[in-house]
């Protein structure tokens, strides 16, 4: 299946990599940096928008203040006659997954997780274990998390 790519110029991914690094900045902010004017701005925002390239603003949650202090990732490989259907919903039904890869290689998923403590990581690495299809986990906890800047072409 081919994608279809949007045309965007210097201006358009300058104006990415700076919402990417501050998705609350405003027009005003934003048209300083990249000399236009806020109205400007805000059309080139509104178009990358609609054409799909721009798919929402986040915030940074610090969630070790929520109390779930402990990250991770886990290899999942699922039995070879697993459907996908069932690997999707497999994952789906643990709350704390945070994102989910379908990866190449020995194992078929990447899942992000965040957890309370290392009894918590212990009882979600159980329960995948146990689940429908799973044929083994290989677990990799985050030493640390370090957010790189954007790099558009």
């Amino acid at each position: 299946m081919a994608t279809e790519s949007a045309s965007l110029d210097a201006t358009d991914l300058l104006l990415l990599t700076l919402l990417e690094t501050d998705g609350r900045a405003t027009a005003l902010e934003l048209a300083a940096r990249v000399a236009l004017t806020p109205t400007a701005v805000t059309r080139r925002m509104r178009r990358m928008e609609r054409d799909g390239v721009i798919t929402g603003y986040s915030a940074r949650v610090d969630y070790t203040k929520l109390g779930l202090a402990i990250e991770a990732l886990i290899e999942v490989r699922f039995s070879g006659k697993t459907r996908p259907q069932v690997m999707d919903e497999t994952i789906r039904q643990l709350p704390e997954v945070f994102g989910v890869f379908t990866i190449s290689g020995n194992y078929d998923a990447l899942v992000w997780i965040r957890v309370q403590d290392v009894a918590h990581l212990r009882e979600l690495i159980d329960t995948l274990r146990v689940s429908p299809g799973v044929a083994d986990t290989r677990t990799h906890i985050v030493l640390a998390s370090n957010f790189l800047p954007p790099r558009l072409p």
